[in-house]
């Protein structure tokens, strides 16, 4: 049976199969089966298109409520891998690229991504050159936290050295109109690396180095969700950080 509420929700807000198959990144015989078969598109796309014809997702595929009632998998997850090392850096570099609006980076040193990506500074002043706030929140080294995970993942005095290396590596950006960087001695339960509405979280399990640990990507749907509480967690730590300055005669 013909989806007829959806039909009229696109003619009635001036959107072509095309233009709104474009806005939420589906085939446009996708929009086409939505309506003509009434097929019911993934939670996520469904709510996307929903928002931008300023419609109940629900009004028009109420298929969708009894399936958010059975679903175990949330609709923001995009992708897991079960260990970082199987995303490749280029994948964090490919987010960072989309960022319009800002970028948050909260890790204790992640610097396997100078390592393998040399344009990641580049690519961070960039964003910020655009327009994008860019805000970097490294481990202290010199914290308890920061010691105390090098014990737990027998790295030993590892981690410290890495997260001055960080601060190394990430010092000349304080140049760049745009850019924050801070120190936080927090314990650090998940990485984040968040371009806008999309974040990869490289999740910390005890004794396991990070690159052991699982990641999934998440891209905001609705407010209140999985996105917004890491995004929260972002926030605290960046309100308990302490600034880093340019030292005299230049950032190193």
């Amino acid at each position: 049976m013909p989806n007829e509420r959806l039909r009229a929700a696109i003619v009635a807000g001036g959107w072509t199969y095309d233009s709104l198959a474009e806005k939420v990144q589906v085939d446009p015989k996708s929009v086409e089966r939505w309506i003509n078969v009434d097929r019911v598109p993934r939670r996520a796309t469904a709510l996307r298109a929903a928002e931008l014809l300023g419609e109940d997702v629900h009004v028009l595929w109420p298929a969708l409520r009894q399936a958010r009632k059975a679903r175990a998998v949330s609709p923001e997850l995009v992708a897991l891998y079960p260990h970082r090392a199987e995303l490749p850096p280029a994948a964090y570099a490919d987010l960072v690229g989309q960022a319009r609006e800002r970028v948050d980076v909260l890790v204790y040193a992640a610097v396997f991504l100078h390592e393998a990506y040399p344009r990641w500074n580049e690519l961070l002043a960039q964003r910020a050159v655009e327009g994008c706030r860019v805000r970097i929140a490294l481990g202290d080294a010199d914290s308890g936290n920061v010691q105390a995970r090098g014990q737990e993942e027998r790295f030993g005095h590892g981690i410290e050295s890495r997260c001055r290396l960080a601060l190394l590596h990430y010092r000349p950006l304080l140049r760049i109109p745009g850019i924050e960087i801070r120190t936080h001695g927090t314990t650090l339960y998940n990485s984040l690396h968040r371009a806008d509405d999309q974040m990869l979280v490289n999740s910390h399990v005890w004794g396991v180095n990070a690159y052991g640990a699982p990641v999934w990507q998440l891209r905001r749907v609705e407010a209140g969700g999985m996105f917004d509480t890491y995004a929260a967690s972002f926030e605290a730590v960046w309100h308990t950080a302490e600034p880093v300055k340019e030292t005299p005669g230049g950032p190193y």
